[in-house]
């Protein structure tokens, strides 16, 4: 007979003692109370640096050792203790000013401090688990499928740049009686009616202009009849396989309003052209799309971005269509689907591509918009309030709107330890020992985690650059929408821009020059304070810290001026850089077996196995082969060099255009490719490489001051000009 203890051993072995609600609320109360002692326990100096280097210790260790999630957050909660941490000893033991100079930087850089610690949180509980949603297959029977119209608005663009959009939209692996493309003319340009008619898409306008792209859009939902709406920006060019992949997820959830796919762009922008970092850094836009959309996905508080997506027509019309209250009307209809009861999706595949922004002053032009619109939104549906959502989607919309408010407190980072320097203003009541002990540890792990959680999509250091780039244009801007949302009025961002000269935009660089020269100079005087009070170590060690601060100001001001060096850019159509198999057909018939180098809608660029005798101007056919598919173009050389061709297409017809498109721009993996590319982050490495990009930013402000104080400015500073057709 079985023994008692045996039978109790066994019972006992499996129960789950976090099955029942009391031992869950008890473990999750202790582990608050001891995550406020951990917090809030005041340590003198030994202490606070032997709590220092103990964390550092298991973060380091924990990093390098584990690789799964759970290692992540746990690297996120140790990150989440020093911040906190910090922040507690800063505003219960630092904030006893004694002067009234003191109280203004202090509180100040305190607000700031506030801001960004706020942000860090935020971003934290968005990425920390991204959902890494998967396409949902399409039901074999193609006679179920839904029927679907594609909305490419346009305003001012020229069709050079829209015709390749139409054309891949065309090219929709969909069945033809369930597609419908139209072209919404906010222009009403005679010339785009005429090509519309020409390829057979549908050709929509308006009587005016009123509410910019959402009023265009809310002008062509009575008119068109598709159960299902993808919208491209007239720049944004989908793959075959776009409906193919989104759709699926909406026949498997009858709750789902709108899915997005990611923004990735074709050419540089304006930072990755300047800096020279194309392909070597991760944009603006990738830490956006490769992480914080996958992280809101998780929490169903994925964002409508204005392009790449798909959206079911039913909840659009509930929520009244497009919003048309923020000129992020992406963002804000978004909301609206949430708080009605829907469902929102992302799925991080590049399934379209675009232009990006030409020149600096578009670029803080269109982010001036978005910094506009997401106040809009902060003032007048702010997340916190209202109904229908959850808390993390509340969380999740507040993050975003805050995010773009980041330009006052970047101002105050980049001037903060001049307030010592230049006027001796103590905004901390601490030793400078105390402060390091502190602050150390809550800097070091907002970046040793971030690296682990951003490492592919961000690289250490750079977002200081992009938001110092753009601090000083949009503080102003985002304050007074704030204050009054209606004076933010839409702007539509140019695209199909050239360069014809190389220039250095001085208006737009004063900003950055200001800022270099100010904490230049003021590493300078921390320097006479430090010879000249050797025998005072407190006034040394402060001066000290405050002027590692202010190198690092250096660096991120001058990396800012090097982004106002404008590069020629004198291609209207920007060259996608891919391997695809061809053949190049000579005279006589004889074929050769090569590859494509870079492709655009007007050329290629080739490479053969050998030279060959062909000279400029030679009439030539080129195949491009997708799979076993095969399509042959009229060519003519353009440029020889050993075995390398540069050729352009030749008289093409629309259905050979359209055919080019399916074959080079409308092909999934030209752009899959290269997103799952890239190397990870590294912040040694990522700190050498800003430093020599700072340095060039120097030199280049050097040899353009040099040449506009001897002889004037050395290059013209044009306007981007408007590409030609």
């Amino acid at each position: 007979m079985e023994k008692p203890a045996n039978r109790f051993s066994e019972w006992l072995a499996g129960l789950s003692l976090w099955d029942y609600r009391p031992v869950r609320i008890l473990t999750l109360l202790l582990s608050a109370l001891l995550f406020i002692a951990v917090v809030t326990t005041p340590l003198d100096l030994g202490f606070q640096v032997l709590f220092a280097l103990t964390s550092f210790a298991l973060a380091m260790a924990i990093g390098r050792l584990s690789e799964g999630r759970l290692a992540t957050l746990v690297m996120v909660v140790i990150s989440v203790v020093a911040s906190l941490r910090y922040m507690y000893w800063r505003i219960t033991t630092t904030l006893g000013f004694e002067t009234w100079l003191d109280m203004a930087f202090g509180y100040g850089l305190l607000l700031a401090e506030i801001y960004a610690l706020l942000v860090l949180l935020f971003s934290y509980f968005q990425s920390a688990w991204p959902l890494q949603r998967k396409p949902a297959l399409m039901p074999p029977d193609i006679q179920s499928w839904p029927s679907v119209d594609i909305y490419i608005p346009t305003y001012n663009e020229p069709l050079s740049v829209v015709r390749q959009t139409i054309f891949a939209a065309l090219s929709q692996d969909w069945p033809a009686d369930k597609l419908n493309v139209y072209v919404l003319d906010d222009g009403r340009r005679e010339e785009f009616r005429a090509f519309c008619a020409s390829v057979g898409v549908g050709y929509l306008t308006r009587p005016g202009n009123r509410h910019a792209k959402a009023g265009n859009i809310n002008a062509a939902l009575p008119r068109t009849q598709g159960e299902y709406i993808a919208v491209f920006d007239c720049d944004h060019v989908p793959t075959r396989s776009f409906l193919q992949v989104c759709v699926g997820w909406f026949l498997k959830d009858g709750k789902l309003a709108m899915l997005q796919t990611p923004h990735v762009f074709f050419s540089p922008d304006p930072l990755e052209k300047n800096l020279g970092v194309y392909g070597k850094v991760p944009n603006e836009g990738r830490l956006f799309y490769g992480l914080t959309q996958d992280g809101n996905d998780l929490w169903n508080a994925t964002f409508f971005c204005g392009s790449c997506a798909v959206i079911r027509r039913e909840p659009l019309m509930e929520v009244g269509g497009m919003a048309v209250e923020s000129v992020t009307e992406d963002a804000l209809t978004a909301l609206k689907m949430n708080r009605a009861g829907y469902n929102t999706a992302y799925l991080a595949i590049p399934l379209a591509a675009g232009l990006a922004t030409e020149n600096l002053s578009r670029h803080i032009g269109q982010r001036i918009r978005w910094a506009r619109g997401m106040a809009q939104i902060f003032r007048r549906h702010n997340p916190f309030f209202g109904k229908g959502l959850t808390l993390s989607q509340r969380i999740c919309y507040a993050s975003a709107a805050l995010h773009f408010f980041y330009g006052l407190p970047r101002l105050v980072f980049l001037t903060a330890p001049l307030a010592y320097l230049y006027f001796g203003a103590h905004v901390f009541q601490a030793s400078a020992l105390m402060i390091a002990a502190y602050v150390l540890p809550h800097i070091v792990h907002a970046y040793v985690t971030g690296s682990r959680i951003q490492g592919k999509f961000r690289h250490s250091f750079w977002n200081e650059v992009y938001e110092s780039v753009l601090a000083w244009y949009i503080a102003r801007p985002t304050l007074a929408t704030l204050i009054a949302p209606d004076s933010a009025t839409f702007n539509v961002t140019a695209k199909g821009g050239t360069i014809q000269e190389s220039y250095f935009d001085w208006r737009l660089s004063r900003p950055y020059i200001i800022l270099l020269v100010l904490n230049l100079a003021g590493l300078a005087v921390g320097a006479w304070q430090v010879a000249h009070n050797m025998n005072d170590s407190d006034i040394v060690f402060t001066a000290l810290i405050n002027m590692a601060w202010t190198l690092h100001n250096v660096v991120i001001c001058s990396a800012s001026v090097a982004v106002a060096g404008e590069r020629r850019q004198i291609r209207s159509s920007p060259r996608v850089g891919a391997s695809l198999t061809a053949t190049l057909h000579l005279p006589g018939g004889y074929g050769v077996a090569c590859q494509t180098s870079d492709f655009s809608q007007d050329g290629l660029g080739i490479s053969l196995p050998t030279a060959l005798p062909v000279q400029v101007g030679d009439r030539l056919q080129v195949s491009i082969f997708r799979d076993t598919v095969e399509a042959i173009f009229p060519v003519t050389v353009v440029f020889v060099s050993d075995q390398r061709l540069g050729l352009h297409f030749t008289e093409l017809t629309l259905a050979q255009q359209v055919e080019l498109s399916q074959m080079t721009f409308a092909r999934a993996d030209i752009w899959t490719d290269p997103w799952n590319e890239g190397e990870p982050d590294t912040p040694l490495a990522a700190a050498a490489q800003l430093t020599h990009v700072a340095v060039r930013g120097v030199k280049l402000l050097l040899r353009e001051s040099l040449w506009a104080l001897v002889g004037g400015r050395r290059r013209p500073a044009p306007k981007a000009q408007e590409a030609a057709p």
